[in-house]
């Protein structure tokens, strides 16, 4: 009997040709197009984001992550003059100047190594993690944190192939960013407007605020065959008691829960009994999203578009069906969608 499509890492492979990868922007952020996929009636439709308020209704919750990115790219000199590179990726919870990071050239950097990143910011290498990683410790004249939001490049992804620029300090963040600690934006909810969330409100949506910060990870492909033998990130994340009541409330009532983005949904996910009722909690999470999981507490996703063999492209076929996942994907490119972080978006009915 042949084995069932979407249950290895190559059926999430497609074609996207480099001119839809999203390189900046638009110039306004619900002017992005919005597929509409309709699970029910296995139909897509095509609105812009703006229409987003016309599909909720009075009741349902609107689930938005307000991690903020933190200028995480530390662009620096060695002794010897040569350039380094550190990406810090998340500080330890016992010492707030200590931070787990991606450095380059990984080879040259050893502990005790210094990285002069400005004459307020030096970065001391202190060991490796074990994972590829190694444990930095920042010294600065002050509070280190505020000399790396001085001195710090915004960390945008890999895929974006050009230097940040100041217009990126404030459109690689949502409008509703708080909580400092994400090296990548939750970027489903780079498209609202705080006119959008007032639209959406006037509807009598309630908005529900949970946090995930969002590690470098999440860029990284499946590398196995075998989905069940990759090794997924972890991710810290919270729900406070305010926000699982408000999300088991609007359940109870008969509304749709409304996940903005990936991460907002693996919070609830991770967060979720069996029942679908959700915790107030908070704790790392390495929640696996693929064909065969049963949602608990997600009934309507907004995401955009991501990168052949990701898991975040898995998670949407395990709420979409993987057929009707890799249809969207397919009619995306013949359509000229903008894919990835500055792209266009998807809602899933």
């Amino acid at each position: 009997m042949p084995e069932r499509p979407g249950n290895r890492t190559s059926d999430f492979d497609f074609e996207l040709p480099e001119r839809l990868v999203a390189q900046t922007p638009l110039e306004r952020r619900d002017a992005s197009r919005l597929m509409v996929v309709d699970r029910a009636a296995g139909t897509i439709a095509h609105r812009t984001f703006a229409d987003l308020p016309s599909l909720m209704a009075a009741g349902d919750a609107l689930v938005l992550n307000t991690t903020r990115v933190f200028r995480a790219r530390l662009l620096g000199r060695r002794d010897s003059g040569a350039p380094a590179e550190v990406m810090l990726l998340r500080a330890q919870d016992d010492d707030p100047a200590v931070f787990e990071a991606m450095v380059h050239p990984g080879a040259k950097l050893k502990p005790g190594r210094r990285v002069v990143v400005a004459d307020d910011l030096e970065v001391e290498i202190l060991g490796t993690s074990g994972r590829g990683t190694r444990f930095v410790r920042l010294h600065a004249h002050g509070d280190p944190m505020e000399a790396v939001e001085r001195n710090g490049h915004v960390p945008l992804p890999p895929y974006i192939h050009r230097t940040d620029a100041t217009a990126d300090v404030q459109r690689y963040q949502t409008v509703y960013a708080r909580e400092r600690g994400s090296v990548a934006a939750p970027t489903a909810g780079l498209h609202f407007t705080p006119e959008l969330l007032d639209a959406i409100a006037a509807r009598g949506v309630r908005r529900v605020d949970v946090v995930l910060h969002v590690g470098a990870g999440t860029f990284k492909p499946v590398a196995v065959e075998d989905p069940a033998e990759h090794v997924m990130h972890s991710e810290w994340y919270a729900v406070s008691a305010a926000a699982a009541a408000a999300v088991n409330a609007a359940r109870a009532a008969g509304g749709r829960v409304w996940a903005v983005g990936t991460t907002s949904a693996r919070t609830l996910e991770s967060a979720a009994n069996d029942d679908g009722t959700v915790r107030a909690e908070s704790r790392d999470t390495a929640l696996f999203i693929r064909p065969g999981y049963r949602f608990k507490a997600v009934d309507r996703l907004i995401t955009n578009f991501h990168l052949p063999r990701s898991t975040l492209l898995m998670l949407v076929a395990a709420m979409v069906g993987y057929d009707l996942a890799m249809h969207a994907y397919r009619v995306a490119v013949e359509e000229g969608y903008r894919f990835y972080s500055y792209g266009d978006a998807m809602v899933i009915l």
